[in-house]
């Protein structure tokens, strides 16, 4: 174990678990509340469920449908199908009322480079309707997932679409072709300063591999051919493979352009690569969580990466409540500006995802070296969670910790449903290898 235990489960945490061990945590957890996911009347997910006085200005009582698509995966692979069924299909419902932009910006009838002018990718989960604030809506990682997640869960046999849900599904290819997304610059997981990133190109791959994985479905294919909008193999083939190519040459790194102000060698948003979407596998996938752990491990979690000013250090102290989670896509240097070296947020979202890496490794090779690594990142995540004497009470899962008035504490984002997911899955996959 790691040298810094902490948190309201730290004496009982081990360097061997048996997954009776792992259930018992598990359970635990659940009595305490931490895998606790209030939806909306729609079915959706708030991306917080923080009861804090600061929430109100965050914004995170809104719908994320990337951080959506994580949750309703997590349950589903928990074997909760209905809970990710009912989320997929009420995004695909808010995905509708997009499908006026999607379809603009294929007849080249709408100016994709213009952010408000994209599909919204964080909405009103209540009322199913945009927000009507300025933000980084270009986000074609957001998009790439929901193709993902949608796809497999029509794939398994789980979601039946109807006819509009098709014709949504058809219009995804043919809008990632019309803004050349493998090359288009878009402000990707973190919502930032637009670049090509390859986080956001492996996703919107992943997310037509699933697609392609329909077109050969006897029920799916056909269903989708009658829209009239779909693609056809030989097009969707040239799509994957403009994306593989880029894929190639930014790989390992986030983002290769010269402007310095886009480049970036590392980035945590890779790891979602190789899980869930499980797009990179063997030399490279290694590379990258290489990487992240040795260049971007902290203490108390994983930065997002190098020179990440959201919830830097002081943040509470140097920005106004409602500044705080602002649109800084267009001018990400004047918030940059107040971080100190070393003072990015150490984010809860990636242990556990490093985690199951690890163990969903020692499941196919069977080496002792990942199964004590899956638990040595088990136990970080587990250690993030809040003290008994928290503002936020004890065992939930912060979006981060960050350093104030030189002390690390989680960020006023607490707790995040997507650290809860993530959580929540590595606990399933422990306890899995476990009883492999």
């Amino acid at each position: 174990m790691d040298a810094f235990p902490r948190g309201p489960l730290a004496r009982e945490l081990q360097d061997e678990y048996s997954a009776d061990d792992i259930r018992r945590i598990r359970m635990r957890l659940e009595a305490e509340g931490t895998f606790r996911f209030p939806t909306l009347p729609t079915g959706l997910f708030s991306a917080s469920a923080s009861e804090a006085a600061e929430f109100s200005v965050t914004g995170y009582q809104h719908v994320w449908v990337r951080d959506a698509v994580q949750i309703a995966h997590a349950h589903f692979v928990i074997g909760e199908v209905d809970v990710a069924v009912g989320a997929m299909r009420n995004l695909a419902g808010f995905l509708l009322t997009q499908q006026p932009r999607i379809r603009g910006i294929i007849a080249g009838e709408i100016d994709h480079g213009e952010p408000m002018q994209r599909p919204h990718i964080r909405f009103d989960g209540v009322r199913l309707a945009e927000v009507d604030e300025k933000w980084a809506h270009a986000q074609n990682d957001a998009l790439g997932y929901f193709l993902w997640m949608f796809s497999r869960l029509v794939v398994a046999g789980r979601l039946l679409p109807t006819a509009a849900e098709w014709s949504l599904l058809a219009d995804f290819p043919q809008y990632f072709r019309a803004i050349r997304y493998w090359e288009d610059e878009d402000s990707g997981h973190w919502e930032e300063v637009r670049k090509v990133s390859a986080s956001s190109i492996g996703v919107v791959v992943a997310g037509l591999v699933e697609y392609a994985r329909l077109l050969q479905h006897p029920v799916a294919g056909p269903a989708l051919q009658q829209t009239g909008s779909s693609l056809d193999g030989n097009e969707l083939a040239e799509l994957l493979e403009a994306g593989g190519n880029a894929l190639d040459r930014i790989l390992p790194a986030e983002c290769v352009q010269d402007d310095p102000a886009k480049h970036r060698r590392y980035d945590a948003a890779l790891l979602f690569l190789i899980y869930p979407l499980k797009l990179l596998d063997g030399p490279m996938a290694e590379a990258i969580v290489e990487d992240v752990t040795t260049h971007l491990l902290g203490e108390y979690g994983i930065r997002r990466y190098l020179g990440d000013s959201y919830w830097c250090a002081d943040y509470k102290q140097l920005l106004s409540a409602d500044a705080r989670t602002a649109d800084f896509s267009d001018n990400l240097g004047e918030r940059d500006r107040l971080l100190q070296p070393g003072g990015e947020a150490q984010w809860c979202i990636f242990d556990p995802i490093v985690s199951v890496i690890y163990g969903l490794r020692y499941m196919k090779h069977r080496d002792p070296a990942d199964r004590r690594l899956q638990t040595v990142y088990l136990n970080r995540s587990l250690r993030q969670l809040t003290d008994i004497d928290s503002r936020f009470g004890g065992y939930r899962c912060p979006e981060s910790y960050y350093c104030e008035k030189g002390a690390y504490v989680p960020n006023d984002i607490t707790p995040l449903l997507w650290t809860q997911a993530n959580l929540r899955l590595a606990l399933h996959w422990a306890e899995l290898a476990a009883g492999a």
